[in-house]
């Protein structure tokens, strides 16, 4: 509720602002925070700091799908978020905690060997951030940029849009890279234990939402089908920039600069 308190009072008092000069200015605003908030989360080491700027993204998103006159479908996203964005949370927590405390994802890697439940949850919340199709965040945010291609608004916020939905997947590819596929630092050896089955429970009930609640609450909320006309490229654009953000951060992720594992290298020797 901290995160979405002033997302979810601007789409209770939409009613009021609908059509006023204030809302070019806030879509202006969330483009550039959803850009903004993309690009830094791809410089950033720490790893609850990552997941929060993704959240920033996020609600730049929302915000400025509501100031483009669209309240339902942000609620839409705003409620979808939630479900994965609360698990990929308290797979960090879980994440933080094995490690000893330490947020540094430069110190960990391989991390899906010793708690492979936990790191399960943690990739699916990730995926369905990316919007990869037919988990939870793909009906929202695909609507999203759909709408925005039917409407008339300029390039910049446009490419603002785009840019931002591959950055996601970009700093997603990253952390999964950094976390899962790196081999073992030799700080993580010793802090690794069983897994947390306490917080398994709830991490299981918020993977089923995060999986089925996409296109459940698309058919619990729109009373009529939105029919998207849109040429091929043009509806094929968010896949476009997924993948192409899905290569970039593999390639940049595999130039392993900012390891810290640079002992193990001498192992060739």
């Amino acid at each position: 509720t901290l995160v979405t308190a002033g997302v979810y009072l601007l789409i209770r008092f939409n009613m009021l602002l609908i059509d006023m000069f204030f809302f070019k200015l806030l879509l202006l605003l969330s483009g550039l925070t959803m850009f903004m908030a993309g690009i830094s989360a791809n410089y950033e080491f720490d790893l609850k700091k990552i997941i929060a700027l993704s959240t920033l993204s996020q609600l730049g998103l929302m915000m400025s799908i509501l100031s483009m006159g669209l309240p339902e479908l942000a609620f839409f996203h705003l409620l979808t978020h939630a479900m994965f964005k609360a698990l990929l949370f308290m797979c960090a927590g879980v994440i933080i905690h094995m490690m000893n405390d330490n947020q540094d994802i430069r110190y960990m890697g391989g991390i899906s060997l010793y708690i492979p439940m936990t790191s399960l949850c943690m990739n699916i919340s990730n995926l369905a951030l990316c919007g990869i199709p037919f988990l939870a965040g793909f009906y929202s945010k695909d609507l999203i940029l759909e709408m925005v291609s039917m409407s008339n608004l300029n390039m910049l916020i446009f490419f603002l849009y785009y840019f931002s939905t591959g950055l996601t997947m970009f700093y997603t590819i990253r952390l999964l890279m950094y976390l899962m596929i790196n081999d073992y630092n030799l700080f993580s050896i010793y802090n690794l234990y069983d897994e947390d089955y306490v917080m398994l429970k709830s991490m299981f009930l918020l993977l089923f939402m995060s999986l089925v609640t996409g296109s459940f609450l698309m058919w619990m909320i729109f009373n009529y089908p939105y029919m998207i006309y849109l040429s091929f490229n043009m509806k094929m654009m968010v896949i476009y920039v997924s993948l192409m953000g899905l290569f970039m951060g593999y390639l940049i992720s595999n130039m392993k600069i900012y390891s810290l594992n640079k002992f193990l290298m001498t192992y060739n020797l």
